[in-house]
């Protein structure tokens, strides 16, 4: 009796240690295939496509356009991979001028080697119809706003401020247009005259840039130039636009002109950099103001302070359009 217990217990114990051993080896392997998912999102930024298979490359250009190294280091990297075409999807008012033509040089580059699609989700508008000048062919939807083809310096003033607290601020430098417009002193002439100078040459290149890319002349080309937006489908006789349409109207594009095939995925393709600065911030304060039942108080407070606070770091001349109330 005494051995017959003892190789129950024995084959109780083996038991308990076999069903340890399939634990162990279920988990492992768990570990080992969400370590294989990752690096495929990693490998494949999230979509399914890896770099290397063909397909029709998408990059979103969205919110206050300013320089970006990785977005044309990512450029590079679409040109090497097995991208057969790009489609730009744009929806910004703009940004800097210089931050805009280093997108729009990005993109010729890069077209020299793929064909370039844009695609205006919403506006393109000042630096990013700049942007969209750097693709083969736009397509817009009907409502769209593109143009704005201008450029803007501003600054604050605070000198009737200054004098209603009794405030005084004093410089001492080499010559009178030293450090000028700087908002705590009436803007002399000559300074106003040396800061449109500025605006004016930025503004001549925006203006012949349009002419040249989009062959526009003569008073058309003072119509589309002078700082007004324009929605696609007014842009379109003007030829601001090609076609009024969609992604899908650009896919059909590229299939129709370039031989790209609709059949190909699509792969999203995205820098390291969320693209919207402070963009989670914004999202968690809206979301947060709607629990307590301030959903509509939030979009109009919330959105146009992150704005403000974003244009506030753009320094130099701006190609953005600023609508005012």
């Amino acid at each position: 009796m005494l051995g017959t217990a003892m190789d129950v217990d024995s084959l109780l114990e083996r038991r308990r240690l076999r069903r340890k051993l399939t634990f162990w080896r279920v988990a492992l392997l768990l570990v080992i295939a969400g370590a294989a998912a990752l690096a495929a999102v990693w490998w494949t930024d999230g979509g399914f496509t890896p770099r290397s298979a063909p397909h029709v490359a998408r990059v979103s250009i969205g919110g206050i356009i300013r320089n970006d190294r990785e977005r044309l280091e990512m450029f590079d990297d679409i040109a090497r991979s097995g991208a057969r075409a790009v489609i730009i999807a744009i929806d910004s008012p703009g940004g800097t001028v210089v931050g805009s033509q280093q997108l729009y040089d990005g993109l010729r580059r890069l077209a020299e080697k793929l064909p370039v699609v844009a695609v205006v989700d919403g506006m393109a508008a000042s630096g990013a119809y700049i942007a969209a000048m750097g693709a083969d062919h736009i397509v817009a939807p009907r409502n769209a706003m593109v143009g704005s083809i201008g450029v803007i310096f501003q600054y604050p003033n605070f000198t009737d401020l200054m004098k209603t607290v009794g405030v005084a601020y004093e410089t001492i430098k080499s010559s009178p247009l030293k450090a000028v417009p700087n908002g705590f002193e009436p803007t002399s002439l000559e300074a106003r005259a040396a800061v449109m100078s500025l605006v004016t040459d930025s503004y001549d290149w925006f203006r012949g840039l349009v002419a040249e890319r989009r062959t526009i002349a003569g008073e058309k080309l003072d119509l589309v130039a002078d700082g007004r937006v324009f929605t696609a489908h007014q842009g379109l006789p003007l030829n601001l636009v090609d076609e009024l349409g969609d992604e899908r109207t650009a896919r059909a594009y590229l299939a129709r002109e370039r031989d790209v095939a609709e059949s190909l995925p699509v792969r999203v393709w995205r820098t390291g950099r969320s693209g919207e600065e402070f963009g989670w911030l914004r999202a968690a304060g809206v979301r947060l103001m709607s629990l307590f039942g301030l959903g509509d108080v939030a979009s109009v407070l919330i959105g146009p302070a992150f704005d403000a606070a974003t244009q506030s770091r753009l320094d130099g001349l701006l190609a953005l359009w600023h609508p005012r109330d």
